[in-house]
């Protein structure tokens, strides 16, 4: 991912953000970082690039046409996502963060002294966004906070890729404490679960103090919590139809845009994809009124949506698919050894092989920690990954391996990572292919009785 910053102190922006974790993650170009000085884009012969406001006023003002000439020299003329940096602006949250972590390109442009002029942003900011309702000197500082929360939602950024899925405001609430050695400092003794090894405890423990902490600390947040969990329970009478949204909700991935008396629309930011489920068509047309602009791939419940869908967002049916899910807890046997993460040197070689959506798209999985891969005598002969709305798919095996068991053991390898993090694994199955229904019956996963409807925009 790319980011440009706008700014009249770029090595401000560089010595921040050059460091540490970002730091690595850009000299192993996951990330880059171009800081640009508006004022060598001033016509100036001075190099200024700020002058008094009009009607009087404290203070400079940065000039509009170092500014749009700045953006024009970055952009190239281009549409770019442009963030002006404003106690003005939206309050910056983590939904936002993950929603600009998928773009491939980000501009910041930075005020400072008395702002901009309103009239190039007008002409370039796409969005106004603020870290909080107080005044700073500049956007800076600003900026630099949002592209740390940006960037470590980036695949490939943080080393273990379920950092990002403990840490505060995952799932709506706050992070759970955290403790270390000594086992005990100050009187104080590290909790008792955490030495047991018992990860099924652990983990209750930590859900619960999460909620304790968000409860009494963030009490808007624990509201939209429970009503998730709610929905979840209702949408789990049904569990293997609404597989696609219990489990979307359980991962934090999906915000729920309305939820009553069986019209439910779910909306994950990350992959612009949206689940509907209403009760009638009437509904389901109202439902569709509240889809945001840029989604463009949906999920339906209900044949009845299909059209509607398509005349209005300019959609076509990709597939009908039967839903599998896996309910049980205990791990599945792997009997193929030798299968572990695919890192970024295996992109092409999986790119070759695996032909459904842009290639990019396979980079992506792999850089989030969401591919496995097989090998024989150190090399790849097959691999599965997790798609980005959290189903199991990309399933290969090479001409040479298949018939001995090797698609089993990559599935039910995956399916352990995910029982691992406390998840139910799914999947999509085509209608039709009876082949790899029966794989999935085979290794204990349960169909649906009913089918879903994957939608995607003509382009």
């Amino acid at each position: 991912m790319k980011f440009y910053v706008l700014t009249l102190f770029p090595d401000m922006i560089l010595r921040g953000l050059n460091t540490s974790i970002l730091g690595r993650a850009a000299e192993k170009k996951i990330i880059s970082i171009d800081a640009v000085n508006i004022r060598d884009y001033t016509a100036d012969r001075h190099g200024k690039a700020d002058d008094y406001p009009y009607g009087g006023g404290a203070g400079m003002l940065i000039q509009a046409q170092p500014v749009y000439d700045a953006h024009k020299a970055v952009t190239g003329g281009r549409k770019l996502r442009t963030i002006y940096v404003t106690p003005q602006g939206v309050p910056f949250t983590q939904k936002i963060a993950q929603e600009l972590s998928r773009l491939e390109e980000l501009v910041f442009l930075c005020g400072h002294y008395e702002g901009i002029d309103q009239r190039v942003l007008e002409e370039v900011a796409t969005d106004y966004i603020s870290i909080g309702d107080y005044v700073l000197t500049g956007g800076e500082l600003p900026a630099m906070v949002m592209i740390d929360a940006i960037s470590r939602l980036v695949p490939g950024v943080l080393h273990n890729d379920s950092s990002s899925e403990s840490e505060s405001f995952f799932n709506d609430l706050l992070e759970y404490p955290q403790y270390s050695r000594p086992r005990v400092w100050h009187g104080r003794e590290v909790p008792a679960v955490l030495l047991l090894g018992d990860h099924k405890k652990i983990a209750e423990w930590r859900r619960e103090r999460s909620e304790e902490f968000t409860k009494s600390r963030r009490p808007d947040l624990y509201k939209e919590y429970i009503r998730k969990e709610e929905l979840i329970r209702w949408l789990s009478r049904e569990k293997r139809e609404k597989i696609h949204m219990i489990e979307s909700l359980r991962r934090g991935k999906a915000e729920i845009l309305y939820a009553d008396r069986g019209n439910v629309l779910l909306y994950d930011r990350t992959s612009r994809l949206c689940m509907i489920s209403a009760q009638n068509a009437e509904t389901g047309e109202r439902l569709l009124e509240k889809v945001p602009k840029d989604a463009s791939l949906f999920v339906t419940s209900q044949d009845f949506l299909n059209e509607p869908i398509c005349n209005r967002f300019s959609c076509e049916i990709f597939h009908e698919c039967i839903q599998v899910c896996y309910p049980q807890k205990q791990a599945l046997p792997v009997k193929y050894k030798d299968i572990r993460l695919l890192g970024e040197e295996f992109i092409p070689y999986v790119r070759e092989r695996y032909h459904m959506g842009d290639s990019e798209y396979v980079a992506e999985r792999i850089r989030a920690g969401a591919m496995y891969g097989a090998f024989c005598d150190e090399k790849p002969v097959g691999f599965i990954g997790i798609h980005n709305d959290g189903s199991l798919g990309m399933l290969f095996v090479e001409e040479t391996h298949r018939r001995k068991g090797l698609g089993i053991s990559l599935e039910s390898y995956a399916i352990n990572r995910i029982c691992e993090k406390g998840w139910t694994p799914y999947g999509h199955v085509v209608t039709g292919n009876e082949t790899s229904l029966g794989l999935q019956e085979r290794l204990g996963l349960y169909p649906s009785s009913g089918t879903i409807w994957w939608l995607g925009k003509k382009d």
